[in-house]
């Protein structure tokens, strides 16, 4: 028998969002693991809030807010806002009752700021990381480094001499016309009016220049977490000198591995990492001017570091895919930082989630 296509409005639902979510949902497992990360939290967060006045956005539920937009490449918090009104998964998610207004967005952003200032980012990545600890996840003798490209929200257009005025131009003031042809434009003479921290940086001969930053991750062998990260200004030298301050920071005296391309693959880098009992697994380059000799090839344990180097991808992969960190939504080095410091604690809860579900 055909049903009735009726659209009777129940005035009352008695449904709440918790029944709703099914109980094998993946978002479940993840929050447990943020509730864990936010309870240890709170005392940080009670030291960025005046004890009067009136009560903000809660910034337990702003950081679950944020966890979404990137698990589910939210490209904007606008439309966040527009998703937290009417997804009743995202509401249950963030601690929202059925009957409870959103944020405006500038509230929001606003709210986010306060985050930034006290390093927020940063703390919740260790107490993701405390966790892996807990259930030994983390490989504390072999490790890999890499870095990748992360583009700034800016144009060529606003790369301009330095010192020269910002005004746009008479014809379309939105989009004002440039012919930068045959100019010759460096980080030294150029910055851009957009993003001023942003640097034109290209990663290898035969790709395009383009402004951005330098994204830098350590990651541990055993299951692909990642251990530490970092984002800095784009240069020559960003992936080596990030590194050394990522090994530098790995707790203990052990010897240790450290896998990487053949970027790594430098005098003074290799010798640095000796120095600091690092065994350098690195790819060689052209036997000529190698620094990785039979000293450090002929072990097994080599070979196996660079099977396992490739998985640093995968956490590029994620965070630019999904993660929103192909072309960032921010400007300046503080709030683009901030955002791939959680977007990184935003891969490893769901690696973690994903590990821990196939040990169950």
């Amino acid at each position: 028998m055909r049903g009735d296509d009726r659209n009777d409005v129940n005035l009352f639902s008695y449904i709440s969002p918790e029944a709703r979510v099914p109980k094998d949902h993946p978002l479940r497992a993840i929050r447990q693991i943020v509730d864990v990360v936010l309870k240890d939290l709170s005392p940080h967060f009670t030291k960025l809030y005046s004890a009067v006045g009136r009560p903000s956005i809660p910034p337990e539920k702003l950081l679950r807010a944020l966890l979404l937009q990137v698990l589910y490449s939210v490209r904007s918090e606008r439309l966040l806002m527009e998703q937290l009104d009417y997804n009743l998964l995202f509401r249950w998610f963030v601690g929202l009752n059925m009957d409870e207004p959103v944020w405006a967005p500038s509230v929001f952003s606003k709210n986010r700021e306060r985050l930034l200032e006290g390093e927020i980012a940063d703390r919740f990545f260790d107490g993701v990381q405390a966790q892996a600890l807990e259930h030994r996840l983390i490989s504390d003798e072999h490790f890999t480094v890499d870095g990748t490209l992360v583009e700034a929200w800016a144009g060529h257009k606003s790369f301009k001499p330095k010192g020269t005025s910002s005004d746009k131009g008479p014809d379309d003031p939105g989009n004002p016309t440039v012919d930068f042809r045959g100019q010759k434009r460096s980080n030294a003479t150029h910055a851009s009016t957009t993003d001023p921290d942003a640097r034109l940086y290209r990663k290898s001969f035969g790709t395009e220049s383009k402004l951005c930053y330098a994204g830098h991750v350590l990651m541990e062998n055993r299951n692909g977490l990642a251990i530490n990260g970092r984002l800095t200004v784009a240069t020559s030298r960003s992936e080596r000198e990030a590194a050394e301050e990522m090994v530098r920071d790995i707790p203990g005296t052990r010897r240790i591995t450290l896998g990487g391309d053949k970027a790594y693959d430098v005098h003074a880098f290799v010798d640095t990492l000796r120095t600091l009992n690092v065994s350098p697994h690195i790819a060689g380059k052209n036997a000529a001017y190698s620094m990785i000799d039979g000293r450090t090839t002929r072990h097994p344990g080599y070979d196996l570091s660079q099977k396992k180097r490739k998985r640093v991808e995968e956490i590029f992969g994620w965070l630019k895919t999904i993660g929103l960190m192909r072309k960032t939504r921010h400007r300046g080095s503080a709030r683009v930082g901030w955002m791939f410091m959680f977007s990184l604690a935003t891969y490893n809860i769901l690696r973690m989630r994903n590990l821990l579900a196939s040990t169950a």
